[in-house]
């Protein structure tokens, strides 16, 4: 049987994660150190297992309503009004999700139609472009830069829009680069958008993760809640990877398609994940703050150990990775990735996964430990210096 003959054609041209290939290598090696996976390393604060537990031992493992408990949809309500000032009716305008990756999934595919552009800021997170694919939509990159700190400007997107164009997809704070829109750049995106039909999805998964005042999103921009998909979840903040949730936020009249979607797909996220994630908007802001304050000293570290070693690294203000130029080198990003894993079994993930203008850059995620970090520079700093002596 050929199988490539009955396969779905954009799913055989689809090309495996960067990220997870980086991954499974180091699994397979003994006594790598991997700073490749944006997964924190703190626990899910105790409460928040509390809850779930509580839950479990309850009884309460039936299946919740499409959109997710009601007592979570309004308490994901609140948390947005009091962390942004934006509002969202919790019955009509939230779903919950199997993580921000469904919230994207079930976004793209409701709002494009074959032949829909969709202009997707690189470098940026992995799964954009194949979804849009799978939609057999048009993915349109436009490529931000080291110099402008990975910010998104008004000419640049002005330059890419064209009478196709359905859908901005924008993710900051961003991963890989650790850069982040500040509210003049928004202003500007915004003032670019009005009197276009052009809609956002705005992936915000990192928000509570900035370093540089209070997160800002596109949503407190006048004109933009009504053409603006709200894209968040559990995972970053609260260190709630395995529990898979997240959710979308958006006018009535897009949630209730992406909802049909999320309705035949999934059915409903996890029921106890759901009681868990309540306890988490509610009472874990102290939680948040000190794993935020963590990151803060890693990536302040980090930053200067790669300047240091000669490997220019723009100070990122958001999410929790650096993403250093390795040109100096000489290697290429892949190059450079496998040669570090071969030679000084440390793990990173080239920036050519996160498209074409991450090449010549490396993401580095600093969701480990200090002790952690620390090692894996030591390595990184000997191999370096072998690459400019041309031993590498």
């Amino acid at each position: 049987m050929d199988y490539n003959k009955l396969i779905a054609k954009k799913c055989i041209e689809m090309k495996p994660s960067g990220i997870r290939k980086f991954f499974d290598l180091a699994a397979q090696r003994e006594g790598v150190i991997s700073l490749g996976v944006g997964e924190p390393d703190f626990q899910t604060p105790w409460n928040v297992r509390e809850a779930a537990i509580t839950a479990l031992e309850k009884g309460k493992t039936k299946y919740t309503a499409n959109s997710g408990l009601g007592e979570l949809r309004s308490a994901i309500s609140k948390y947005i009004d009091r962390k942004m000032g934006v509002s969202y009716d919790p019955n009509h305008e939230v779903v919950v999700t199997v993580g921000g990756s469904e919230g994207i999934d079930i976004a793209i595919r409701a709002l494009i139609d074959p032949g829909d552009e969709v202009l997707i800021v690189e470098p940026c997170f992995v799964c954009y472009s194949p979804i849009v694919d799978l939609c057999h939509g048009v993915p349109v990159p436009i490529e931000t830069r080291a110099e402008d700190e990975f910010r998104l400007t008004a000419a640049q997107l002005r330059e890419k829009i064209t009478d196709r164009t359905k859908l901005l997809i924008l993710p900051f704070p961003n991963n890989p680069t650790g850069g982040i829109m500040e509210r003049r750049d928004l202003e500007e995106i915004a003032e670019v958008l009005r009197g276009t039909d052009i809609l956002v999805l705005s992936d915000e998964i990192y928000s509570s993760l900035t370093y540089s005042g209070e997160h800002v999103s596109i949503t407190q921009i006048d004109g933009m809640w009504e053409r603006t998909v709200l894209v968040n979840g559990f995972s970053k903040a609260f260190s709630m990877t395995g529990w898979r949730l997240g959710y979308i936020a958006a006018p009535e009249p897009l949630c209730a398609q992406m909802l049909k979607i999320h309705q035949y797909a999934i059915m409903c996220a996890p029921t106890m994940s759901q009681f868990a994630a309540i306890e988490a908007l509610e009472n874990c802001d102290g939680e948040v703050e000190k794993m935020r304050q963590e990151y803060d000293m890693r990536r302040r570290w980090l930053v200067k150990e790669l300047n240091d070693m000669g490997l220019c690294c723009f100070e990122p203000k958001g999410a929790f990775y650096v993403f250093p130029c390795i040109r100096s080198t000489g290697l290429s990003s892949e190059e450079f990735c496998e040669k570090l894993l071969d030679k000084h079994n440390v793990a990173v993930v080239p920036g050519n996964a996160f498209g074409d203008c991450g090449e010549g850059f490396i993401r580095i995620s600093y969701a480990y430990s200090l002790k952690h970090l620390m090692t894996a520079a030591e390595r990184m700093r000997e191999f370096v210096e072998e690459c400019r002596s041309g031993n590498c």
